[in-house]
């Protein structure tokens, strides 16, 4: 029986030392025709190991309704396929700049600061979870001739929480359901993030981008012995909208690798590929050094500034990682595979098929509900889309300011049927008075739940209430809009299209058709919305992410098995002012010379 097991000072498989060269590949963001390729990456650059997240609301997005768990599996499977070991982190929470840190919002709607501690009906919900889960993980274990040999117990608790009682009794739910490797926890290398996220008898392991030796100076001071590692190299960064683009210098980076590797550690590369947000995951943070500022909502690329980019090319900090990596390997390395091949471009899609949100709404919303106060997302059970609330101004009365208060995200008004502007969480009232009686109506967005920090689980939608002038309006209808309601083709044919509106400006659902030649040969392509501001779009029934027109990424990425051969179709949700009928494919964004990394906008 093969056995892998934490020694005082290194890893031992079989009883032999070994050092874990690992990256950052998640399975859920990477297009699963992609997934060998995106592998033989890692190998080729010098890794002996792939680390992975698993995101709960990805899998239960309504509470009981378990989806496709088995993704994991397949995805450990192509890992020992590829010759490599696996590191799995099933949370509950992942952080990972995913949707809500990869929580159900059912869960933390209904258990607020219950959840991430030993609240009793919060961890009944994680091991039926965990139950449901982990026998992908058990099976595919080391022991029983899989490449699974280490699991991570929640994640950088220390950043979020002290509760020892809850994080042991999660530890001990993971030797329940199976789990037999070792098993760790991963923090930053901060005394009180350590004493928080910390467990008695399992690796602690820490997280930074560079000062290794003073980050393992901190860790050796909470665990004496076992082996170094980094589990999260952060060798580039994520990006928000309306934010310059984050980059890393490719050589810097490398040093801080090969200072990483001096120390004797092990590592795991955060990211080696980032991939994509699809489908309208990705999270958002709060600024300030206490993550509880400003609103940040991340972009749909997670490319990461990693060393394989979000199109699965390798880049100058690859080259130079593969080079600090030779030296620790024990022989040549895997030769890297072909490079992906780009849609021969560009191919020009007018979009001739037009539908107003409130038909889309009525064929693919939820039902209308009627209260005192404005429902929230959570209680309407939407956890990414948008929500359409509709509310009485009494009258007659004056023209006084009609605002918001506790907004999340992003707000298209309108009076009377008439435009009347955009509100966010910063400037929550119209820039006109408004006079009565009049009939308001709002679209709120959300634009990605926080992942990380204090502000955890927070509401969506109108979480307040609507003012005219000082008084709440009260009678408000909501009616909700999931974007797991376009999965289904046949539901979104139900959608009564016609033609387009004269001139830019209209909100909706557009369609387009548009021809593939060869498409088996192409491993991707970048789709672009000139003149376009904010919504979704879709491939095939495939949904590429969100689009707006702040920046910085002005590039989606479509994954080559999301083409046909032939006809093949396009779908743009505009939720704010579309620009003209038409939107662009290529060969996807290019590479620059000497940038480490794929340019986005």
């Amino acid at each position: 029986m093969t056995d892998f097991t934490v020694g005082d000072d290194c890893f031992r498989f079989d009883g032999k030392p070994v050092r874990l060269l690992s990256g950052a590949l998640h399975y859920f963001r990477v297009h699963e025709e992609q997934w060998e390729h995106r592998l033989a990456m890692l190998a080729a650059m010098g890794l002996n190991c792939v680390e992975t997240y698993v995101p709960w609301n990805l899998h239960e997005p309504r509470e009981g309704e378990v989806r496709d768990v088995g993704a994991l599996g397949r995805f450990l499977d192509a890992v020992e396929r590829a010759g490599l070991w696996a590191i799995v982190r099933p949370g509950p929470y992942i952080c990972a700049e995913w949707e809500n840190g990869g929580l159900p919002v059912w869960v933390t709607g209904r258990f607020g600061r219950g959840v991430r501690t030993r609240d009793a009906a919060y961890r009944a919900v994680v091991e039926r979870w965990f139950r449901a889960l982990l026998p992908q993980v058990v099976r595919r274990q080391v022991s029983r001739g899989g490449p699974v040999i280490l699991v991570q117990a929640e994640n950088e608790y220390g950043s979020y929480g002290s509760d020892a009682v809850y994080l042991e009794w999660l530890a001990g739910l993971l030797r329940q359901c199976g789990v037999t490797v070792p098993l760790f926890t991963s923090d930053g290398p901060e005394d009180h993030m350590l004493t928080g996220g910390s467990v008695p008898g399992l690796l602690a392991t820490a997280n930074f981008g560079s000062g290794a030796r003073e980050g393992f100076e901190v860790l050796r001071r909470h665990q004496r012995k076992g082996p170094l590692m980094c589990m999260e190299f952060w060798c580039g960064w994520f990006d928000h909208w309306g934010a310059e683009p984050v980059r890393r210098d490719p050589e810097e980076a490398a040093g801080a690798l090969r200072e990483i590797l001096e120390c004797g550690a092990s590592v795991n590369v955060y990211m080696a590929h980032g991939g994509t947000n699809f489908g309208g995951w990705a999270g958002a943070n709060r600024s300030g050094p206490l993550q509880d500022g400003a609103f940040q909502p991340t972009v749909t690329s997670y490319d990461y500034d990693a060393p394989v980019d979000e199109y699965g090319r390798a880049t100058e900090k690859f080259r130079l990682f593969r080079e600090v990596l030779a030296e620790y390997a024990e022989g040549p390395l895997p030769a890297l595979p072909p490079e992906p091949v780009g849609l021969p471009g560009p191919v020009r899609v007018e979009l001739a098929e037009w539908a107003g949100l409130g038909d889309v709404l009525e064929v693919l919303g939820g039902p209308e509900t009627e209260s005192g106060v404005p429902p929230t997302f959570e209680e309407l059970g939407v956890d990414r889309g948008l929500v359409r609330y509709r509310v009485a101004v009494p009258g007659p009365r004056q023209a006084y300011p009609l605002g918001v208060s506790g907004l999340r995200d992003r707000a298209v008004v309108s009076v009377d049927g008439a435009r009347a502007g955009v509100l966010t969480e910063e400037s929550g009232t119209l820039p006109e008075p408004v006079a009565g009686p009049a009939e308001v109506e709002l679209w709120v967005e959300s634009l990605g739940r926080v992942n990380y920090g204090p502000r955890l689980g927070e509401s969506k939608g109108l979480t307040g209430g609507v003012l005219h002038e000082r008084q709440y309006l009260h009678g408000v209808r909501a009616r909700g809009l999931r974007l797991d309601a376009f999965e289904a083709a046949a539901a979104v044919a139900a959608v009564p299209f016609g033609p387009v509106p004269e001139g830019p400006g209209a909100t909706g659902l557009f369609r387009g058709a548009f021809t593939v030649e060869g498409a088996a040969g192409v491993d991707h392509a970048g789709l672009e919305l000139p003149g376009w501001t904010r919504g979704f779009v879709w491939v095939n029934g495939f949904c590429l992410g969100r689009y707006w027109s702040v920046g910085p990424q002005r590039t989606l990425y479509v994954p080559g098995p999301v083409l046909r051969e032939g006809a093949n179709e396009v779908w743009v949700l505009e939720l704010e002012e579309a620009g003209e009928p038409r939107v662009e494919l290529g060969p996807g964004a290019p590479m620059v010379a000497g940038a480490p990394g794929a340019v986005h906008g």
